[in-house]
């Protein structure tokens, strides 16, 4: 565990040194749980959200775009649920008087388990070396399965109890496993109660006429309101989805872990809609295809899980996580659910407005079923961030800090170094960037040593160093070395583009999927 936050350390340090993420108002000493995305880390964003774009949209004929407005009528809201129904459970400890929210305290109780069951794994696989199989020993190791049972049961019971809203049998749980205060160690708790996370606003000229309004804690309901403009106009024939990405917040209880939980925060939402009766087949298709798009940026299948939900929400049929092996343990990243007609119905009733599709193969009329995916594009930053920042140490004895971030989506995909600042080198490297700036993101970097601007580089997650030298000045060549191998070689300054473009170009990347 001691590890772990270690680690987290890192990433948190690293990320403001090399100009991806800053706490923001710092020089007011900071707002909780709002940070700025600087500008490495601006252009990372920018380059996640293009690659989901891509493969969402651009890549599939039936599904198209919407850039909703952040404020809604206020309807839209009792509609939802979100009015009656968006809440956490919130519990105190009297000792700290710091506030919790109870299902993520039972949470980080059940990831301790996952602690557990990996150092027997680790003990097993010292103990038997090559011939340790490690599917077969998670299967039939008692402890193991002990371990394993333990979490279902927990999870089992917190989610019944939240589904029922048994708010004092979720006490009673935080009790039985003796779960104390991350700060204190008191085990001093009040009762739990629900609190609703949305941020409340004005809309108006005077405090007289304004209307009281919502800053949106979600997405999904822009494409809601939205289905049948979108479906007339670009005549969409059913199943088909709507994609947005788009900033939301939520006034959370206990935002942390950097920039895991925010109360602002950006996220990639698609609703796709299906006829009744399909939603199981489509939530599978899902599934599927998105653990396929987040496999195809190369960050170790070992890394990524599925939860199928216990407690569902009031809309869901059938919900599942994909979680990710954070430096904190798995949490979750990208949510599927299949949301049925709740939706569309919900906003035909309080709207008096039909959003129905006349469905011609059928001849039926219907309100459609609906499957959502749903990503934080901010924890997938830090997904991303904090599984690329590596130590290694090198054959000559000497260490490196390297963010082998995936290529596609790294800030800059090549720096231009001269090896000296005279003797026409820097002429040399700017022309070579004005040449390569129309295709792909570079930069121009002359300070330190040669070794030293590599390093930084390679720290930056930058993937490819350019050196102009001397030789260059005679046969229009370069050294271009790659960050993760480190490996040099000697090329035609001519041959740049394609050298470069064979390594980043998303439809190499996407084509994993």
């Amino acid at each position: 565990m001691a590890k772990q936050e270690d680690q987290f350390k890192k990433v948190i340090s690293h990320a403001k040194e090399y100009g991806y993420v800053f706490q923001s108002s710092e020089i007011y000493d900071g707002l909780s749980a709002v940070y700025d995305y600087a500008q490495n880390g601006i252009e990372l964003k920018k380059n996640i959200r293009d690659y989901w774009w891509k493969a969402m949209v651009q890549l599939n004929e039936n599904i198209v775009g919407l850039d909703s407005a952040i404020f809604m009528h206020p309807t839209t809201w009792k509609a939802s649920g979100h009015v009656d129904a968006f809440n956490d459970p919130m519990i105190d400890n009297k000792d700290s008087k710091k506030r919790y929210r109870a299902d993520v305290l039972v949470e980080d109780y059940v990831g301790k388990i996952d602690t557990k069951i990996e150092k027997e794994i680790k003990k097993a696989a010292k103990r038997f070396g090559e011939a340790f199989n490690e599917e077969e020993f998670v299967a039939t190791n008692k402890r193991v399965l002990d371990y394993k049972a333990k979490q279902e049961q927990i999870l089992k019971r917190l989610g019944e109890s939240l589904t029922n809203e048994d708010l004092e049998d979720v006490k009673a749980l935080i009790e039985e496993l003796g779960i104390a205060c991350p700060l204190s160690g008191s085990k001093n708790w009040t009762e739990v109660k629900q609190f609703n996370l949305m941020f409340g606003t004005k809309l108006g000229a005077s405090a007289d006429s304004a209307m009281d309004l919502y800053l949106r804690p979600e997405t999904a309901q822009g494409i809601f309101v939205n289905f049948l403009n979108v479906q007339k106009t670009s005549r969409m024939k059913i199943p088909f989805g709507i994609a947005q990405t788009g900033k939301a917040f939520r006034n959370e209880i206990v935002a942390r872990q950097f920039i895991f939980r925010m109360r602002e925060f950006e996220q990639m939402e698609m609703q796709f809609f299906v006829r009744p009766g399909e939603q199981k087949k489509w939530y599978d298709t899902w599934k599927e295809n998105r653990l396929n798009w987040h496999l195809s940026l190369g960050l170790g299948k070992e890394n990524y899980r599925f939860h199928d939900h216990e407690k569902l929400a009031h809309y869901a049929d059938a919900a599942a996580d994909i979680e990710f092996k954070f430096p904190f343990g798995f949490k979750e990243l990208e949510g599927i659910h299949s949301r049925t007609d709740f939706d569309l119905k919900a906003h035909e009733e309080h709207s008096g407005k039909k959003l129905q599709y006349f469905d011609n193969e059928i001849n039926e009329k219907y309100t459609p079923y609906v499957v959502e995916t749903s990503v934080g594009l901010d924890r997938l930053f830090l997904a991303i961030f904090s599984n690329s920042l590596q130590e290694e140490t090198l054959e000559d004895g000497s260490e490196r800090t390297v963010l082998r971030l995936p290529a596609v989506i790294a800030p800059y995909k090549a720096a231009v170094l001269p090896l000296v600042k005279k003797d026409g080198l820097p002429e040399i490297a700017h022309k070579i960037i004005d040449d390569l700036k129309f295709d792909f993101n570079v930069m121009y970097d002359e300070k330190d040593a040669i070794g030293r601007r590599y390093r930084r580089q390679d720290a930056n997650g930058t993937p490819f160093c350019i050196t102009v030298d001397h030789d260059t000045l005679n046969d229009n060549t370069v050294t271009i070395r790659h960050r993760d191998t480190m490996e040099q070689k000697r090329v035609p300054i001519s041959e740049l583009r394609s050298i470069i473009d064979d390594e980043v170009s998303m439809r190499k990347w996407l084509q994993k999927i």
